[in-house]
């Protein structure tokens, strides 16, 4: 009696596991049209309008600013204005400036506003993810953006009121916008089913680099004919809507999503069920200093994020002196890199699921190959320019393909934490963005330091730095980086904070 009841059960649960699978691969046939896509696309328009938001005023402060492009040439505007289709520009430029005020605001003031939106970068990615563990990462990120975008919208009243308001204004800023970058990964960890968690974080995160392309394209041209303060009443205007999208629509656990098919409910949750979510009241933080694969993941966002900070940073100003492109020019040659990358970072997420799935590659030997290949071939890349710099059409090349190949990065090292310790999601992410803001922190002040001290070499040294810093940074990972859940990521069960 006992075997034919063992029997009865076991076939009661074949069918079960039938029905499973089959919930499963009807859920997987829906591919972009699923919940979790549709969450992902939500927050790729979330990273987009903190991207915008982040660069809106160095796109802007050239406006903003008294004489700012024209001081120093007088006479070559002048002379321009007859003969030149560019005189024309420049004059037009002058005009559409009066349409907004300007302020004279010393080099060193306009210093310290652009980068006073990091001043709280340091310290808020830690609290940000730590309490994404004990509150909703739907409340933290939708707070997040909603005080990042509003905050936006009074940036012109605040350049009048004074420099120290601005500042003020922009410290706050930043630190909604940490919250925003920070805890939406948490929302991944009961979201994301493990052969899947590639393409949902690229598609949430390619909306980075749309918001660079859109904004180093529209932003100037806002700035020349509407005036500099519609950049930061339309940008912040789209985070603002995007908040009406957010709170009615995202939930941070599908069980609880109203509008989600009962097939999809299944297949996340059962894909997710061996893992232990709950990050509890603790954090072992004894055990994560002593592992080597967190640190292997630390150390590639260091490395990783001073090369892109660079690039952030001096795209413009290299093609701007080396292939002396004017001003819009130089804007659209700039924002190029960034629409390729945004495309490819969604298929570098795509192409490394679908060799997951298909049991291609394991996991970490994926989060290797993507790194490697994203890291090694944009160094040699980098590295030749100097030598191509006397065609223009090869530095573009160049610079769009080290762009586009970096993009893998974000389907290996970058999203590593979430293989190995998911329940810590949101602190990791935090403190992930510690060692970036870092790496943001130094690289552009020791490249300015390059070029200026050698205007000819100057460029080179950056390249080869930077390179040399990205390699190491990859022996490390490539050495010690691994792709399981840690013990000290599955049960507390050892010493903690």
């Amino acid at each position: 009696m006992s075997t034919r009841a063992d029997v009865k059960d076991t076939a009661g649960d074949n069918s079960n596991d039938d029905n499973l699978n089959m919930a499963q691969e009807q859920t997987s046939r829906k591919g972009f049209c699923s919940v979790r896509h549709g969450l992902a696309l939500i927050l790729q328009l979330c990273n987009f309008s903190v991207c915008t938001q982040q660069m809106n005023l160095s796109i802007a402060i050239t406006a903003m600013v008294n004489n700012t492009a024209s001081t120093g040439q007088p006479n070559a505007s002048t002379e321009r204005n007859l003969t030149d289709p560019q005189g024309y520009w420049n004059e037009t430029l002058e005009e559409f400036r009066a349409l907004a005020p300007a302020y004279d605001w010393s080099p060193e003031i306009q210093g310290v506003l652009l980068s006073s939106l990091n001043y709280g970068s340091f310290l808020a990615p830690i609290p940000s993810g730590y309490l994404t563990g004990k509150f909703q990462a739907k409340y933290m990120v939708g707070t997040g953006l909603f005080i990042s975008s509003f905050l936006n919208l009074f940036i012109p009243l605040a350049a009048d009121a004074g420099v120290a308001l601005l500042i003020v204004l922009r410290i706050v800023q930043g630190i909604a916008q940490v919250m925003v970058l920070t805890c939406q990964y948490s929302i991944w960890v009961k979201w994301a089913p493990p052969q899947e968690r590639s393409q949902l974080t690229t598609i949430a995160g390619s909306g980075s680099m749309l918001g660079s392309f859109i904004i180093l394209i529209v932003g100037g041209l806002l700035c020349q004919t509407i005036g500099w303060p519609y950049v930061f009443y339309i940008f912040g205007g789209i985070g603002c809507a995007c908040c009406l999208l957010w709170f009615p629509l995202v939930y941070d656990d599908p069980v609880k999503h109203p509008f989600i098919s009962p097939g999809e409910k299944r297949h996340i949750v059962c894909s997710l069920a061996q893992q232990d979510r709950s990050p509890g009241w603790s954090l072992p933080i004894k055990d994560m200093i002593k592992s080597l694969p967190l640190w292997a993941i630390l150390v590639s966002y260091f490395c990783e994020y001073w090369l892109f900070y660079i690039v952030m940073a001096y795209t413009p100003t290299y093609i701007s002196s080396v292939l002396q492109a004017n001003l819009r020019d130089s804007g659209i040659l700039s924002a190029l890199p960034f629409a390729v990358g945004c495309i490819c970072i969604i298929l570098g997420g795509l192409l490394a699921d679908f060799l997951l799935s298909r049991k291609i590659l394991r996991l970490i030997t994926i989060r290797k190959l993507f790194t490697a290949i994203g890291v090694l071939f944009p160094s040699a890349i980098l590295v030749s320019l100097p030598w191509v710099r006397s065609s223009h059409s090869t530095t573009i090349v160049f610079l769009v393909l080290s762009s586009t190949i970096s993009s893998l990065c974000e389907a290996g090292a970058l999203i590593n934490f979430l293989d190995i310790a998911p329940r810590y999601a949101g602190f990791l992410r935090g403190l992930l963005q510690v060692f970036a803001h870092i790496a943001g922190a130094i690289s552009p002040t020791v490249a300015g330091f390059f070029i200026s001290q050698d205007s000819e070499f100057g460029w080179r040294n950056v390249f080869l730095l930077s390179a040399a810093v990205n390699i190491l940074g990859l022996a490390f990972y490539l050495i010690f980086g691994q792709a399981d859940v840690q013990e000290w990521a599955k049960e507390q069960t050892f010493t903690h904070l």
